[in-house]
């Protein structure tokens, strides 16, 4: 007599979806105060972009807040050619471009440095940069106007012969500024990377140079469009200092534009808001650029453990 044995039947699961999360009340009221947040912050923006569309005398009868009746886009032409907008965009990222690979260069070895090198006082140099930052800059306005009046520069370096006068002095000072907000959150960034990659990297061979450049920096891509995109709003909307240390006004940058479009007895406001419009139009396009990098590096360690 011969005994078959069946094989035990296995119950597969049935395939469902992702679970739709459930609605409750606290997440309605969340998305609720998020909107409204938005378009508090949004709201001047907005403002601005449909007053420049209309004309003045439009606003100045009917009121801001009220419908149109004509809108054109000729208040931005005029805005762009009455305040000779070119030249000063020219300027502006004459000062912003070099000062945000400069900062950022000189930020991610520093915090390089402190973090993988483990040099001796590494912390207490961290901790100098990051107080840097507490330092008032309207404190140190007039000792660094004195001081870059008696630097010395070369005439093709600067047409006054010395900083001052000079876009090396804005530079210079936007520079030493963000180093640290820059060294603090990229060694705090660095601190996450694991220490066997530059360790096995260091048993390959590969020197100081090779373990920052080729394997540091590119792991620290999120952190460093993050920095670049927030360094390039504050370098280029920044007005205080070109305005202490620049006297030529065919090198103010971008923001002095706008007061240009300011009359000596009138002054039309909707013209200035589409010069204003125009003005943050390359932070925006930045922002647009590095968006995925830049909410990925602000993001980073939210969902760790």
């Amino acid at each position: 007599m011969s005994i078959t044995r069946t094989a035990p039947v296995r119950t597969v699961a049935p395939v469902t979806g992702p679970r739709k999360r459930r609605v409750t009340r606290g997440r309605l009221g969340l998305h609720a105060f998020l909107m409204v947040v938005s378009l508090a912050f949004l709201a001047p923006l907005l403002l601005a972009v449909y007053a420049s569309l209309r004309p003045y005398e439009e606003t100045a009868k009917y009121g801001y807040f009220s419908l149109p009746r004509h809108l054109s886009f000729d208040y931005y032409a005029k805005a762009f050619n009455d305040s000779g907008m070119g030249k000063y965009f020219v300027n502006s990222l004459i000062i912003a471009v070099p000062g945000v690979l400069l900062t950022l260069f000189l930020a991610s070895f520093v915090a390089f440095c402190v973090t993988r090198l483990k040099i001796r006082g590494g912390l207490v140099l961290l901790m100098v940069f990051t107080a840097g930052n507490l330092l008032p800059q309207q404190v140190i306005v007039t000792p660094l106007y004195v001081l870059f009046t008696k630097i010395d520069l070369p005439y093709w370096m600067s047409d006054s012969m010395t900083m001052y006068d000079s876009y090396w002095a804005v530079l210079a000072v936007q520079v030493a500024f963000q180093v640290g907000f820059c060294v603090f959150v990229l060694a705090n960034f660095m601190r996450t990377i694991p220490d066997e990659i530059v360790e096995a990297a260091r048993v390959d061979g590969a020197g100081v140079w090779t373990q920052y450049w080729n394997i540091t920096l590119p792991l620290c891509r999120p952190a460093l469009a993050a920095l670049a995109t927030l360094q390039f709003t504050w370098m280029y909307n920044d007005f205080l200092w070109a305005l202490v240390f620049i006297s030529d006004g065919e090198k103010l940058p971008i923001t002095s534009a706008l007061n240009n479009l300011r009359g000596q007895f009138f002054t039309d406001y909707n013209l200035l808001a589409a010069g204003s419009v125009i003005v943050a139009l390359p932070t925006v396009l930045v922002f647009l650029l590095l968006q995925r990098h830049f909410i990925a590096g602000l993001t980073l360690g939210a969902s760790k453990g």
